[in-house]
């Protein structure tokens, strides 16, 4: 089968690899990375394994082996064996003045006929003062819980 991505490692590429893998620690996922680029290369040093064979070597799925390949060839090395980060940031739904209304509502007391504030009562009453749209009780954890 023809492989729109072709993994031909230079090598010092595949020194550094093969080091990488000696040593023995570190990531795991950048383990497996290593190990996948050394069996997809294509030169005539290297043992040029289909996707099916490393799959099942490596314990991997064909789609990993497939994006592994893909950025190796695209983004060079570092970028193959390193996880992706996201590209932007999460907005967060509560900003500084919302999450002081949250804390606010918090230390006040709990609704009629109620012990305590649950997360989702919170949310709801969140929602129901008009603070915000929509709030999932685990905004409101992750907000109050403030060891990010």
């Amino acid at each position: 089968m023809n492989k729109r991505y072709r993994v031909t490692l230079t090598p010092e590429e595949r020194q550094t690899l093969q080091d990488l893998i000696s040593v023995g620690k570190g990531a795991a996922r950048r383990l497996a990375h290593a190990r996948i680029l050394l069996k997809a290369d294509q030169s005539p040093d290297g043992p040029g394994w289909t996707d099916e064979m490393m799959a099942q070597a490596l314990e991997v799925s064909i789609p990993t082996i497939e994006r592994v390949r893909r950025r190796f060839v695209e983004e060079g090395l570092a970028a193959a064996l390193d996880p992706r980060r996201p590209e932007k940031p999460r907005l967060r739904k509560l900003d500084g003045r919302l999450e002081a209304h949250l804390i606010a509502l918090t230390c006040g007391s709990p609704p009629a006929g109620q012990a305590r504030w649950t997360l989702q009562l919170l949310a709801d009453k969140m929602v129901e003062l008009r603070y915000v749209d929509s709030l999932s009780s685990e905004t409101v954890r992750r907000t109050l819980k403030k060891t990010n």
